[in-house]
């Protein structure tokens, strides 16, 4: 009858399915905990104020709710019964889950019993292990219910709605009710419902006697017994790993616990009469403070027990005993798990690189693998729910672990190296199938005394199946699908685990080895990430974030845990294994936590990775800095005094240390801040270079991508931090000193590359590209915004009032000699290195955005001045129309005002432009040393530019040439915005017409420069002290710009102007004796500069309106002057 109704029943089926549900409900029941304890996920009818005298109603009579007589309390669930009935149908199904569970488990454990079935551990594996998984899901599932403050209010509101809306209550609602007050007090019913069962759960618990205590030993008998050491033995090493209890060797001891406290709690009369029991119970009461439910749900041991057996009579002993193994627990379980993380650190270290070296031990020694991975998880996740919950002791510190990184580490190398060399595995595991596991247990059954046909066909079915592997099967990589023989297996052992069974499994215990090993060879070969996940799943990690982050933490604090940090990034990619298909709810948030925490880690290594680099390449940046030849006075001076036998220094004075002293070592065994720096720095680059990328929820992650943005970020901030920019006094340091720093810190980022595949020229080039534009990536200012600011405000600005002068001879600017000291020193900012090196740090990019603003300062000094030229039309035209009648003339300049508003104007735009013009020809300097064949055919179209060429071809090509640094005859930017300026109301002629006048009033006004003391020409310089020597710069290039945007003849009109400026300067030669006359030659050397750089204008167009011998006795009186004052 037995026999039958194991048939019949189908307990193997049952026990797989409901152990499956029985997961999803629990997961189900966490959710919904989790949902009504946050405030933020909590349904909004449990928190709103008008649904509050409801709740307390519901909660006072449930769960016979009067539905009609109280509905003053019920009103508001009446004005939103269909959106409460929306909101809660999911919460109030889950509870139905749990009581059809609840019915289906109480239907099996009745059959189990009605069969009298056996259980042991080491026998019926899978059976056994399935009977109780079924009994502590089902417990935990009822924990989970209990902890659930808000379920009566869930499941009364939603009735309340239910009968509203239908007229009738829901048909389970009476059973559901009745359920959740039967477990108020859970566990004291769950002991009566498991009641009749004692004599199956004891014996199946007990069975774990001869598994538990093997597996709960110190460090030091695991240490002795040179536990998971594959150079142990090195005779035996390629012997393949077995025993008589394969699956029990990598079953999780927290498994077993689990099983030991809620089986002896739920059947716990034996502990009093059953020595065995009490043993086994105590060691479980000594191995730690808590178990897992689920998750993060844990609960005390100690006090659950306690508590419960105060209300039983009998249990005073057992009380007792609860209170030592507490104390015990507390005093010596924290460090006995410290030294089994401290023995597996080194245990999986070596398991490790032998197999690594080795990968094909793979095969013989695979168990060792998934025992070292399911040590080690056990004892993570002890510290894990322990550290949550630490205990008041003397030594909290067994509590932390600041080296989990390498044991976590450790962990996903090996897991790795199992998935790498899968082939390896199947392949070994194939032929150990076919060509043992098979003629095994062919051997055994025939010599099997009694075999039942059911039995019989299933064991045939396992040795056809098994025989029919070949090794070309891996070969042709073809799947292997192994579901239906397990399932076989485990229904044989039902049929053979019943009472009165034909062939008692127990009676048979070669037949069990040797399926249970069968078992454990068929999943290597089909179901590799079903065993990792079974013995190495940290998912649970997703539910301590606290702990998590204060691990990651405490291990990156030690240096010598810092290679192996991506190990907590590796973690977050199991992440997706703890979601469950009967709770979809989660599972977006669970995705966003696990990426959130892996982007968290990445980031914080690569932050500190940055910090390292940064502060090698700032101390190798200073170095770099007293190479400078700045520095180098000093050094010459000392060698110079030496030298001259000169006074040597008194002993109170500090000398300074040469260059290169930092290098000189006389000990090894000397430390250096350097030292520790590269140490820090290949510990943490030998992090990134583990695993190039990794998966999280279909999301692949690059660890180096996360340093290369870290580093992109740092580097930008540091070179515009280097600038040294203070707006306020108008500070920043020299373009030729930051282009240095910024090499030494270039020169110091390659050595990264040593460590770590990182493109450091690509990044690099980034993060320079940027500070060419005016803004970076993240919205802040670059050094091209910085050092066009300062050009325009600290030099220009300054040049404008004639504080600084434009040097033509030594190709820059220079301070005036004034009484105040000056901030700065014009030509250390100006000359042709400082410029070259500006040119190269902003580029062709930095330097267009800083000639744009240029321009727009030029285009306001002419919206100027063509207001002046409106207001004296007039006089204009009268001057354009006489400039060769003297007299007129004078009478008509005398009427002109604001000659020198004018000049004062051309002149500011004459020192923009020559400014413009030495920063394109440093440009150009540096694209011929960078790409000189890209230069060479940038000239060669320059040069078949003719005035006879189309005016928009002319201007393209000029604008080309003048992005490359070449200088054009017509400034394609000045053209582009005297262009801009013009307006809608403004006719082509009106604009012409001013153009030509704005130049006939520069010329008139030209002679209005001989009263200004300061217009002499300073040989020295090359040019006149007020910067009018700009004039020629200005009037050439904005008249060929102006008149370029009118489509006109530049030579005619400048013709014109030569000829205006020529009479009206020759009128003042007639003024012998005159003011004016003071700075006349200085101002006749001006008209020769308009000319000399002029493309329109010649000398012979120059003699032709102005005598030469003028020009040179000019120069030579000018001369004269400079030499008697230099003199």
């Amino acid at each position: 009858m037995s026999r039958a109704m194991a048939y019949q029943h189908k307990l193997a089926e049952k026990l797989t399915i409901l152990n499956e549900r029985g997961l999803g409900v629990l997961v189900r029941m966490n959710h919904i905990k989790k949902t009504c304890t946050d405030p933020k996920l909590k349904p909004s009818f449990l928190t709103e104020k008008a649904m509050e005298s409801a709740v307390k109603y519901i909660n006072k009579k449930f769960p016979t709710i009067d539905f009609r007589g109280s509905s003053q309390h019920l009103t508001s669930i009446q004005k939103q019964k269909s959106e409460v009935l929306n909101a809660l149908t999911s919460y109030y199904h889950s509870f139905l889950d749990v009581m059809e569970f609840r019915d289906h488990v109480y239907e099996l454990l009745n059959t189990i019993d009605a069969c009298q079935c056996f259980f042991n551990i080491t026998v019926n594996f899978d059976f056994t292990k399935k009977y109780l998984d079924l009994i502590v899901t089902y417990t935990s599932v009822i924990l989970m219910l209990s902890r659930i403050d808000d379920k009566k209010v869930l499941v009364g509101m939603y009735n309340c709605a239910h009968e509203m809306s239908n007229g009738s209550s829901d048909p389970a609602y009476p059973r559901l009710g009745q359920m959740f007050l039967e477990y108020d007090h859970p566990w004291k019913k769950l002991t009566e419902e498991f009641g009749p069962h004692t004599k199956s759960v004891t014996e199946a618990v007990l069975s774990l006697q001869m598994v538990y205590p093997r597996r709960n030993l110190p460090a030091e008998q695991w240490r002795s017994a040179q536990l998971l050491s594959l150079l142990s033995t090195p005779a035996n090493m390629l012997s393949p790993a077995c025993c008589d209890t394969i699956p029990c060797e990598y079953l999780p001891t927290e498994v077993m616990e689990r099983w030991i406290i809620i089986g002896f709690l739920l059947c716990h009369s034996s502990l009093n009469t059953n020595q065995p029991s009490q043993d086994l119970w105590k060691m479980a009461l000594r191995s730690g403070l808590y178990i897992t439910l689920i998750r993060d749900e844990v609960f005390n041991i100690h006090k659950v027990t306690e508590d419960y057996f105060d209300g039983l009579k009998g249990y005073s002993k057992r009380i007792a005993d609860i209170k030592e193994c507490r104390e015990h627990a507390i005093a010596n379980c924290g460090a006995m798990h410290r030294e089994r993380r401290h023995f597996l650190r080194s245990a999986l270290k070596e398991l490790y690189k032998v197999l690594e070296d080795e990968p094909g031990l793979l095969g013989p020694k695979a168990l060792f693998v998934f025992m070292a991975l399911s040590f080690s998880r056990d004892e993570v996740l002890w510290l894990l729910r322990h550290s949550e919950n630490v205990p008041k002791t003397k030594t909290p510190e067994d509590y932390v672990d600041s080296q989990m990184a390498e044991l976590l580490f450790h962990m996903e190398r090996l897991r790795t190296l199992m998935r790498l060399h899968f082939r390896v595995v199947q392949r070994y595991h194939l032929q150990y199938l076919a060509q043992f596991d098979a003629l095994a247990l062919n051997d055994t059954m025939q010599n099997m005394t009694v075999c039942p046909e059911e039995e019989s066909v299933l064991m045939t079915s396992f040795v056809s199946a098994l025989s029919a592997l070949t090794i070309k099967q891996v070969e042709n990589g073809e799947e292997f699908d192994f579901r239906a023989l397990r399932l076989d297996w485990l229904r044989l052992q039902a049929y053979t685990s019943v009472s009165k069974a034909p062939l008692p499994l127990r009676d048979y215990p070669d037949l069990a080895k040797i399926m249970n090993m069968t078992e454990f060879h068929t999943r290597l070969l089909d179901d590799m990430d079903g065993l990792l996940q079974e013995t190495s799943d940290l998912s649970t990690f997703c539910f301590y974030p606290r702990a998590f982050e204060k691990m990651f933490s405490q291990s990156s604090e030690e240096v010598t845990m810092q290679r192996y940090l991506i190990a907590f990034p590796l973690v977050c990619s199991q992440f997706h294994q703890c979601a469950h298909q009967m709770c979809p709810e989660e599972t977006e948030a669970i995705e966003k936590r696990s990426l959130r925490f892996c982007v968290t880690f990445l980031e914080e290594i690569a932050k500190q990775t940055c910090n390292v680099i940064l502060e090698i390449c700032a101390e190798h940046c200073n170095l770099n800095d007293q190479l400078l030849p700045k520095h180098c006075a000093q050094t010459i001076s000392t060698a110079r005094n030496k030298k001259q036998k000169k006074q040597v220094p008194k002993k109170g004075e500090v000398q300074r240390e040469k260059p290169g002293t930092e290098s000189l070592r006389k000990d090894r065994a000397i430390v250096t801040n350097m030292d520790k720096l590269h140490l820090t720095l290949s510990e943490l680059c030998s992090s990134f270079s583990q695993y190039s990328q990794f998966t999280v929820w279909d999301h692949i992650v690059i660890p180096t991508e996360f340093l290369v943005s870290q580093l992109e970020i740092r580097l930008t901030k540091i070179i515009v931090q280097m600038a040294n920019y203070n707006q306020t006094t108008q500070d920043i340091a020299r373009p030729s000193d930051l282009l240095a720093g910024i090499k030494a810190y270039t020169t110091s980022l390659h050595t990264l590359s040593r460590y770590i595949n990182v493109d450091i020229t690509r990044l690099v080039k980034s993060v320079l590209l940027q500070q060419t534009q005016p803004l970076d990536s993240q919205g802040e200012q670059t050094l091209t915004t910085l050092y066009t600011n300062w050009y325009l405000e600290g030099l220009l600005r300054q040049a404008s009032s004639a504080m600084i002068v434009h040097c033509p001879t030594m190709h820059c600017f220079v301070n005036q000699p004034t009484e105040n000291d000056q901030s700065f020193r014009a030509e250390e900012y100006s000359d042709i290195p400082e410029l070259q090196a500006l040119a190269e740090l902003i580029g062709p990019y930095g330097l267009k955005f800083l000639g744009e603003n240029l321009m727009w300062h030029i285009t306001s000094q002419v919206s100027e001045l063509k207001k002046l030229v409106i207001e004296n039309m007039d006089i204009l035209v009268q001057m354009r129309a006489n400039f060769d009648k003297p007299e007129v003339m004078t009478n008509l300049q005398r009427r002109l005002p604001a000659s020198d508003s004018v000049l004062k104007r051309m002149t500011i735009i004459g020192v923009i432009l020559s400014f413009r013009a030495m920063t394109q020809d440093m440009l150009g300097d540096i694209m011929y040393k960078r790409c000189p064949y890209l230069m060479g055919p940038i000239e060669s179209l320059r040069s078949f530019v003719s005035p006879e060429t189309d005016i928009k071809v002319t201007l393209s090509v000029f604008e080309l040439a003048s992005a490359a640094g070449l200088s054009c005859d017509i400034d394609p930017a000045l053209v582009t915005a005297i262009g801009s300026m013009r307006t809608v109301n403004s006719s082509v002629d009106e604009d012409y017409k001013l153009a030509c006048l704005l130049l006939v009033y520069i010329a008139v006004s030209l002679p209005s420069l001989a009263l200004d003391p300061n217009s002499y020409y300073s040989r020295e310089n090359g040019g006149h002290q007020n910067n009018i020597h700009c004039l020629a710069t200005a009037i050439n290039q904005l008249a060929a710009a102006m008149f370029t945007v009118q489509n006109k003849n530049i030579e005619q009109h400048l013709k014109e102007f030569l000829l205006v400026a020529s009479s009206t300067l020759l009128q003042l030669g007639q003024n012998v004796e005159r003011v004016e006359s003071k700075n006349r030659d200085s101002i006749y050397l001006l008209l020769h500069l308009i000319v000399e750089q002029s493309p329109f204008l010649s000398q012979d167009m120059l003699e032709s309106c102005f005598p030469y011998v003028l020009l040179r006795n000019a120069y030579r009186d000018v001369y004269r002057a400079s030499i008697i004052t230099m003199g």
